[in-house]
């Protein structure tokens, strides 16, 4: 008897300055116990809100675990129901006997007010296990043994998992479970089978179904090909569908990057964006034009040599304070990792299993840019990129749960295909590794100008709409030589 009492009683943080009483509310946990045993509706709601360890009480953690069972097994819960429920788990007498469950309804005149309630005391809970966490950072800190970048990463995941406490167990049952398989049925018939994150590349997303949460997508490609202009364009072809997305740029500054959405947006020559400037003329056109890429949620940072806890931790609170929805990071390698090593492949792949982890950690997709090593140019043939062409490839392979390579013919001096077809700006998407999807080649069309993508078969943007970077840029640089765009 006593072992199972021992073993059911749930820890509470013992880490409190003495003399200070923990954050409580045991007078509102009452009243919340009191209202589900009124309303059996209620369960389900508080349930969503509440945990048995968010009751500071032991006897209301046990309580609140009794009707929960109840409610599991779809059976009425009410006085008696819950008293029998206590009894079968040797817990009655602990809560203070039939007495007790019967005082709680007493206390509350309706159940109104219960989520309200169920609230408080999670914050109370909250603040308890905070206290308790920083307590124990304190004393281990304090440690000449420890490794502070492993303390500061277990902070970390457990400054975020305090949020569990007010949530339900994330174990499902198979009949939950179904129930996800059938929305994302629906939201493939509702969507055209895009249930991701869209990529806004027509045959791209027919191909991926879109960006799925948890997952890890690597884009490679050699050095000039567009890896990163192709990211800014998925980064913000998903901010303008008002998705959270987050870049880390480890190579270019957050101004550089930005530079470039703006000459993708506006179709003005990136080079005359960088090093002229736009004429005082063409703003009020150039401002229309930038409008949505302005209210996109897009949120960049350009931390340079970043390690991965330093990536983590800034992406842990974008999820926190903006609701992140997709990861970028440009590029792998320029990561370094926690841990102290002159083997690159174990540094690469101590970074692509952090960045895996972190994808499952917040559920949101990572897609994190790659180079390719020199063996694809020493290839002969059409030099078409193969997974053996990753640098360190058998971490990042293992971890990924996609590899697209970014192909160019023309950036090989390759103009002609064989079957005597014009290649100048024409671009692959060539899915090698896909978990989640078909794998396959996608073909694009490439503007060097704008440095930015097209779908293969788009029409393009109307030049009224558009600003001719090449004509504009010579037109201006007639009548102005000090500032032609």
């Amino acid at each position: 008897m006593d072992e199972k009492r021992n073993r059911k009683r749930a820890p509470l943080t013992n880490s409190f300055e003495q003399g200070k009483l923990p954050p409580q509310a045991v007078e509102i946990e009452e009243a919340v116990l009191g209202a589900l045993l009124l309303e059996k509706n209620c369960v389900l709601p508080i349930s969503e809100i509440l945990k048995p360890e968010s009751f500071y009480k032991e006897a209301h953690q046990m309580i609140f675990r009794a009707i929960f069972n109840l409610f599991n097994k779809n059976a009425p819960i009410d006085i008696l129901t819950v008293v029998q429920e206590l009894k079968r788990t040797e817990e009655l007498d602990i809560v203070g006997g039939p007495y007790f469950i019967t005082q709680l309804t007493n206390r509350i005149a309706s159940a109104a007010n219960v989520e309200y309630h169920a609230r408080i005391v999670a914050q109370k809970a909250l603040q308890r296990e905070m206290i308790g966490l920083s307590m124990e950072t304190m004393r281990d800190a304090y440690e000449d043994s420890t490794d502070v970048f492993t303390l500061m990463d277990g902070h970390e995941k457990k400054l975020t998992a305090i949020s569990n406490l007010v949530r339900p167990n994330s174990s499902r049952t198979i009949l939950q479970l179904l129930g996800e398989v059938m929305k994302r049925n629906d939201q493939m018939l509702n969507s055209g089978g895009i249930t991701g994150i869209p990529s806004g590349f027509i045959d791209l997303d027919n191909k991926t179904g879109g960006w799925q949460n948890s997952d890890l997508i690597i884009l490679a490609a050699r050095p000039g090909v567009g890896k990163t202009a192709f990211m800014l364009q998925l980064a913000r072809n998903a901010a303008i569908r008002k998705h959270k997305v987050g870049v880390i740029s480890l190579e270019m500054s957050s101004l550089q990057l930005t530079q470039r959405l703006f000459a993708q947006e506006t179709n003005i020559n990136s080079h005359v964006v960088m090093r002229f400037g736009v004429a005082p003329a063409k703003m009020s056109e150039v401002q229309s034009l930038i409008s949505n890429l302005a209210d996109a949620p897009l949120f960049i940072d350009d931390t340079p040599g970043s390690t991965i806890f330093e990536i983590k931790a800034i992406s842990r609170r974008w999820k926190r304070e903006k609701g992140l929805e997709i990861l970028f990071l440009d590029y792998l390698q320029l990561a370094e990792a926690d841990v102290e090593t002159n083997n690159g492949n174990a540094r690469v792949e101590a970074i692509s299993r952090g960045l895996k982890g972190l994808a499952k950690e917040l559920d949101i997709p990572v897609i994190a840019l790659s180079q390719l090593s020199r063996a694809v140019e020493m290839r002969g043939g059409e030099k078409i990129p193969q997974l053996s062409d990753l640098r360190e490839s058998g971490a990042i392979e293992q971890d990924a749960d996609g590899v697209i390579f970014l192909y160019r013919p023309d950036y090989y001096g390759i103009t002609e295909g064989k079957d005597g077809e014009n290649l100048t700006g024409l671009a692959k998407a060539i899915m090698a590794k896909f978990r989640n999807g078909q794998p396959g080649d996608v073909t694009l069309r490439w503007n060097g100008p704008t440095m930015k993508f097209f779908d293969f078969n788009e029409t393009p943007e109307p030049t009224s709409t558009a600003i001719n970077p090449n004509q504009a840029f010579e037109s201006e640089k007639n009548e102005e030589d000090d500032n032609p765009f």
